[in-house]
């Protein structure tokens, strides 16, 4: 079911992850972010637009991992977007024979046979740089950075005063780090700020997983992904209840754990001997 969290603004929650899917409304239809996840709640959404009058124009992925950059047949053909560097990463997994599998083994082994797979990743990328996304409705400026994975992007609605975070400022998932960079840490911590940037500007957070916030909580939660992010930095103990005992999913500790082990690896290694 959408539910309106601004003017022209709608956002679906998946099941898995409680994952967000945003709809803005534009000129001739919507701008379509993140689409997921199984193929019953994509089609769902897609009858929900329907119900409202609006047809899909155009499609954002913001990071190149798997829930993120699905699509449906019911969404229609439509130019599909996301950074150069997002859908570099994603070009790369589809030039293997193999990809299927490859993404198959990441896949919640309940929902494996409801995810569509087909049309996954094919998207364009946009020019380096590229300030906003381009269709006919309001503005949505794009603020790349290369926290969680390569080319993500939040997406702040002006008109309106959203910030779609992607996969970040989430209230239960704490901060993943793109572990495959060369300067995770730092990285993260670049995101934030710009996130901070732009926080006079924001009315309604969306992250890409969990609950929606106001003005009021996104510099909380700022500040919170950022006392996380140097705990690991300097592999402290953390006290994020997102990692706890009270965790709200019982697999984040080992990824806490994971995390930490795989900073200190890193660290060891780049200490001159």
């Amino acid at each position: 079911m959408l539910k309106q969290v601004a003017k022209g603004v709608y956002v679906h929650k998946s099941k898995f992850i409680q994952s967000n899917s945003v709809a803005v409304q534009g000129l001739t239809g919507v701008l379509l972010i993140d689409p997921g996840i199984t193929s019953e709640e994509m089609a769902d959404l897609a009858n929900d637009l329907r119900g409202l009058g609006q047809q899909v124009v155009a499609g954002f992925s913001t990071h190149p991992h798997w829930d993120h950059v699905l699509w449906h047949a019911m969404f229609g053909d439509v130019p599909r977007y996301g950074t150069g560097r997002c859908a570099a990463s994603i070009q790369d997994l589809l030039s293997h024979s193999d990809w299927k599998a490859r993404v198959a083994g990441a896949l919640p082994p309940e929902l494996a046979g409801e995810i569509p797979m087909d049309l996954l990743g094919l998207m364009t990328g946009l020019p380096a740089g590229a300030a906003q996304i381009p269709w006919d409705g309001p503005k949505v400026r794009i603020i790349e950075h290369q926290a969680h994975a390569p080319g993500h992007a939040a997406l702040l609605i002006e008109e309106h005063g959203v910030l779609d975070a992607g996969d970040m400022l989430s209230d239960i998932l704490m901060p993943f780090l793109d572990l495959e960079a060369v300067n995770p840490v730092e990285d993260y911590l670049a995101a934030l700020l710009l996130f901070e940037g732009v926080a006079d500007e924001v009315a309604a957070v969306i992250p890409g997983h969990g609950s929606g916030c106001g003005a009021e909580q996104l510099r909380a939660r700022i500040k919170e992904d950022r006392v996380y992010v140097e705990a690991l930095r300097d592999g402290g103990f953390s006290e994020d209840p997102r990692v706890g005992p009270s965790a709200p999913l019982d697999w984040l500790p080992d990824v806490h754990r994971w995390q930490l082990g795989r900073l200190a690896h890193r660290a060891k290694n780049e200490t001159p001997q």
